[in-house]
């Protein structure tokens, strides 16, 4: 019967007298484990920020009337060009309007759906903004504030002012930041909007938003839904396009195929409408893991090789513990506890180390124009790293220990002590 405390008692025992070769191996998997948890943190953190920045500003799926060119022209519709070859220059679209028909009876229903988090109304429209000679296109999008700001995180892009006060002014506007800048506008300020139709309104500016992308800010303004609906002179019915967030992501695009058939409007998902940004975020993610697994098994041949050479430096403990009784498989299971025992020293070191590096970038200041409610550099501390770096130390070490230990499990007493 294997006596296990004999045997700890002697893996222990080489690895203080060997203390520095000990050190040298634990330290190797603690900086492969530091390394790898500071990197996966940091590069996950920053990942997700660059995410966030398009994501958290995109519905799940986008539902618009969008205006089409007729697919049967005035001249098909003639009997007699039917067996002709017709063709018909400068196309226009059919005569409709941008509004959603029956769009609040259509917000109901999705609300009413378990797997919808919420439908929002919204009304966009173009305008230019007016102060005094200076004239900038832009849009104007009308929106339920407070909801806007529980679903899509807007005031996470308000870098002055409240989504409070928009919601309370009837006549408020909130101002793209680069707009104010060509302008020279500030918060209480008025700024003349102009309709496409030349109706011209003074609108307060109540606050300030910055998307984080330059032409986003230089053109796009919002207000609540019932002013942009007087400014254009339409009724409260008058919606152009709803946002809808779901508890799933996954489920945006077949929902979206059955609203464009449900109700013969056109109907984006997330996915769709952000393929390139998410084609980005895969490449990055993968050479994230790339690198960080890569840092894991150059820790585990550094395990390997001063293993290997603990074995040849013991060749002498191996002969006289074999000589006085013990197995090859003592022998084998005393090289995999010394293994196992660097494991866990240096994983748990490993893993203080790389919390510690990745608290400290999470600390460090970060500004930019680009991201004004960034303040720190984006880190993400997940569990799941830790767990995934301390088991890959075991395992590491696990299969560093496993060869060298079965080759001392081979060793013959004799031919050492012969070779003495």
């Amino acid at each position: 019967m294997m006596n296990w405390k004999v045997i700890l008692n002697i893996a222990k025992t080489h690895l203080i007298t060997k203390i520095r070769q000990t050190s040298i191996a634990a330290l190797g998997v603690t900086f492969g484990i530091g390394s790898y948890i500071t990197l996966v943190c940091f590069m996950t953190g920053l990942n997700t920020m660059l995410d966030d920045l398009i994501l958290n500003q995109t519905p799940h799926i986008h539902i618009y009337n969008e205006i089409k060119p007729s697919k049967k022209q005035p001249l098909a519709l003639y009997d007699k060009f039917d067996n002709s070859f017709n063709v018909v220059h400068s196309i226009k679209p059919k005569l409709s309007q941008k509004k959603i028909h029956n769009a609040l009876p259509i917000i109901q229903y999705l609300e009413d759906d378990p797997n919808v988090k919420g439908a929002l109304p919204q009304i966009k429209t173009s305008i230019f903004y007016m102060a005094g000679s200076i004239e900038i296109g832009g849009n104007l999008t009308g929106i339920h504030v407070m909801d806007e700001a529980n679903l899509f995180n807007l005031k996470d892009y308000i870098v002055e002012g409240s989504p409070e006060a928009l919601d309370i002014t009837d006549n408020g506007i909130l101002l793209g930041i680069g707009i104010a800048e060509k302008m020279s506008l500030s918060v209480g300020d008025r700024v003349q909007i102009s309709t496409i139709n030349g109706d011209v309104f003074p609108l307060k500016i109540v606050g300030f938003y910055q998307s984080g992308i330059a032409d986003i800010d230089a053109i796009q303004s919002f207000a609540n839904l019932k002013t942009v609906q007087r400014v254009l002179g339409e009724t409260e019915n008058y919606i152009t396009d709803i946002h809808v967030k779901l508890e799933d992501i996954d489920l945006a695009f077949p929902m979206s195929k059955k609203i464009e058939q449900q109700f013969n409007l056109t109907a984006i998902d997330i996915k769709t409408a952000n393929a390139q940004f998410e084609t980005g975020t895969t490449i990055r993610n993968l050479i994230t893991y790339a690198v960080s697994i890569t840092l894991l098994i150059v820790a585990g041949f550094g395990i390997y090789n001063i293993l290997n050479m603990l074995i040849y430096e013991k060749m002498n403990d191996i002969a006289i513990l074999k000589a006085t009784g013990f197995s090859g498989k003592d022998v084998q299971y005393i090289f995999m506890s010394q293994a196992m025992i660097i494991g866990f020293l240096g994983g748990i070191l490993g893993l203080l180390i790389g919390y510690g590096l990745a608290s400290l970038i999470g600390t460090l200041p970060f500004k930019t124009a680009a991201l004004p409610t960034v303040t720190t550099y984006p880190v993400n501390i997940n569990p799941l790293f830790f767990i995934i770096g301390f088991s890959f130390a075991m395992v590491s070490t696990f299969l560093a220990g496993y060869l060298p230990s079965k080759k001392a499990k081979k060793i013959d007493p004799v031919t050492i002590i012969r070779g003495q």
